[in-house]
């Protein structure tokens, strides 16, 4: 299979799955150019990731670039190629953690006051999840805060994962290092307590 017939006309999830694996391979045995592709796949999610959690354009920046840094240097140890995407998250998900422990900071998943007057959407956090298109922007983003307040952080996360970052059960599992049980036993919380919480009628409806 080569890159070139890939890349010629649009691609099923399959053939975009075969060629990230390609990419991964070829990476892995030392194709800087294979993982720059892999990177200009992924770096705009995996930012929103980002500044979802840290509110921060800088920090997003800066831990974007590191979480990629590290999958390079580490890539070899990534046993499944097909698994790149949530290994990827899995990086980033640990690097937010320690980013907040470094700095003493409350975040976005852990104790911070979803009241925060502080807070508002940008472009940088890119497009909201389907619920968005039942709200103006700024309605929904309160309304996202305040039904957030009802979750565990480790609800909000899974929660986040899912419904934000568009991440498959599966893909949280291994991102989380969790079963897809215990994934979709918190999901299932997650969307109980935000559906008792919410007030707007059809807000959620179809999730």
């Amino acid at each position: 299979m080569n890159n070139a017939s890939l890349a010629d006309g649009p691609l099923t999830v399959a053939d975009e799955n075969s060629r990230i694996a390609e990419w991964v391979l070829q990476a892995q045995a030392g194709n800087e150019t294979a993982f720059h592709r892999l990177v200009d796949l992924h770096q705009a999610e995996i930012f929103r990731m980002i500044y979802y959690r840290t509110r921060s354009h800088m920090d997003a920046e800066d831990l974007t670039q590191d979480v990629f840094l590290r999958a390079f240097r580490h890539i070899r140890r990534l046993a499944s190629p097909e698994l790149f995407r949530s290994w990827l998250y899995r990086i980033a998900i640990n690097r937010v953690r320690d980013h907040h422990r470094q700095n003493r900071i409350k975040s976005f998943i852990g104790l911070v006051s979803m009241d925060d007057d502080n807070f508002h959407e940008t472009e940088e956090m890119a497009v909201a999840p389907i619920a968005s298109q039942t709200l103006d922007q700024q309605d929904f983003w309160k309304r996202v805060r305040q039904l957030l307040t009802q979750l565990s952080r480790m609800e909000r996360e899974v929660f986040l994962l899912r419904f934000f970052d568009q991440l498959s059960i599966k893909e949280i599992g291994t991102a989380m290092g969790k079963n897809e049980n215990t994934v979709k036993t918190h999901l299932y919380r997650a969307l109980h307590k935000v559906k008792a919480a919410d007030d707007t009628e059809g807000l959620w409806e179809g999730i």
